[in-house]
This record gives C-alpha cells, sequence and structure tokens, in this order.
C-alpha cells in the first residue's frame, strides 16, 4: 500500500506542486483546500482526493480527519499574507486572519491527524514557514508574527514528540514568485505586486520549495530535517536582494 500524504493549502501555487512531487514519488496525495474547482483539476492531474476544507474550521478539520484511514505525512502548506501595512495602521481584523490560517489552520490540522501520523510506524509533518519567520522587515508585522509563531510551534512539537516515531520538519522559503502570494498581499494591486520580483533574476519556483519538501519527508526514518531555509542566489538576505542579471541566461529565459 502506497502511503498516504495529506498537503493543505493545495489550489495553487507551492501546495499543488507539492502534491504533484509526492504523487510522483509514490505516494497517495489527499489535497485539500477551499477552492474544489481548483482542487477537482490537480486531482484529475495526479490521481490524487480532493477534499474541500476551511483549515480554520477545527470541527470540519477534524471530520475530515474521521475520513482517513491513515496519515504518513502531513504538510501544512495554507497561509499567506493579506497585507502590507505598517504596524501603527495594521487592521487587526487582518492580522486576525493571518494568524488564523497560518497558524490555527496547521493547530487544528496537527492535532486531527496526529494519531494516525504516530500509527505504522510512524510518520512526518512538514510545516511551511518563510523566513519572516526569524527575520522582520517594515510593513510584514503581521505576516512575520504568524510566521514566528508556526516556528515556535513547529520547535516546540518537535521538542513534545521527542522518542515518538513522528518526525516534524519546517520549510522556510525566502522570496518564491508564485501567481497569487504578492497579489493578495497588495489586495490585487498587480503592479505592486509584480515590482516585488521586477529585476530578480531567478526567483524560487513553486516547484523548487516542492522539492525540498520531497527530499525531506523521503529521507530515511531516522533523518530530520529540523529547519531548512531556502532562498534563490539573488536574495541573500531578507533586506539584501540583487536585482539585475546574474546568469549568462536568465531562468526567465529558460522556462519552457
Amino acid at each position: 500500500m502506497s502511503p498516504t500524504a495529506v498537503i493543505t493549502g493545495a489550489s495553487g501555487g507551492i501546495g499543488a506542486a507539492t502534491a504533484e512531487a509526492l504523487v510522483k514519488a509514490g505516494y497517495d496525495v489527499v489535497v485539500v483546500a477551499r477552492r474544489a474547482d481548483r482542487l477537482a483539476d490537480l486531482a484529475a492531474r495526479t490521481g490524487g482526493r480532493a477534499h474541500q476544507l476551511d483549515v480554520t474550521d477545527a470541527s470540519a478539520v477534524a471530520d475530515f480527519a474521521a475520513t482517513l484511514d491513515r496519515c504518513d505525512v502531513l504538510v501544512n502548506i495554507a497561509g499567506g499574507a493579506f497585507d502590507a501595512s505598517p504596524v501603527a495602521t495594521g487592521d487587526p481584523a487582518s492580522w486576525l486572519t493571518t494568524y488564523e490560517v497560518n497558524v490555527l489552520g496547521t493547530l487544528h490540522m496537527t492535532q486531527a491527524l496526529l494519531p494516525l501520523l504516530g500509527a505504522d510506524g510512524g510518520g512526518t509533518i512538514v510545516n511551511l514557514t518563510s523566513t519572516a519567520a526569524s527575520v522582520n522587515y517594515e510593513s510584514g508585522g503581521s505576516y512575520s508574527a504568524a510566521k514566528h509563531a508556526a516556528h515556535a510551534l513547529s520547535e516546540t512539537l518537535r521538542l513534545e514528540l521527542a522518542g515518538q516515531p513522528v518526525r516534524v520538519v519546517e520549510i522556510a522559503p525566502g522570496m518564491v514568485h508564485t501567481e497569487e502570494f504578492a497579489l493578495n498581499r497588495f489586495h490585487g494591486d498587480r503592479a505592486k505586486a509584480d515590482a516585488v520580483y521586477a529585476g530578480v533574476d531567478g526567483p524560487l519556483r513553486a516547484e523548487d520549495v516542492a522539492e525540498c519538501v520531497r527530499w525531506a519527508v523521503t529521507l530515511p526514518a531516522h533523518v530530520n530535517i529540523d529547519r531548512l531555509v531556502v532562498r534563490p542566489l539573488a536574495q541573500a538576505a531578507q533586506h539584501k536582494v540583487h536585482r539585475g542579471p546574474i546568469f549568462a541566461t536568465t531562468t526567465e529565459e529558460k522556462q519552457p
């Protein structure tokens, strides 16, 4: 029987790319997200199973968990940034939404699926955070605060599960160019979203992060990647991004 991987936030971006990567690695993939139409397309493309779910709804998460016979890998990807406001003028409602999606969603899924992850020889939890989980930046308060909390959740859970056959992996990407992340943060303002990546020769793609997930979960069971920070070459640090050519042929030109 193939191992089962549950992936949240799978309706696009890193979540969808991770589903495709784990299917290729031999996993029976269960993809969950709020947008049922996109999930159906992904399931049809990968042969996975789709389940519409809002991870911030603890009751719905519990009901979903009850439908599973097994879970070997849980990949908590659902999250995102929903504003780019200074702390002084930030909307508390946006902060709350950011926390609920990035932190409480991860908490609900982890609590619901831990009993299955501890069975059948053990399992792996992968929490996708961000470099914002360790380094702050202007107008990123709500997102950084939430990702700091997700990092704390991951580290604490690893300590609490010591001696049990469940790995806790945190993957913290830097600049990733997906179709929606910056667009959601700037409420649909395409010019502001595009400006984030302007001139960057090779920001990470969803597939790059998905490959990190695949690598971490397919390592031998006794090998735990506590925290993997991954950035594009152009981003030396949170505030140090090179804008201009690096490669003789740009990564954009290499795209099929």
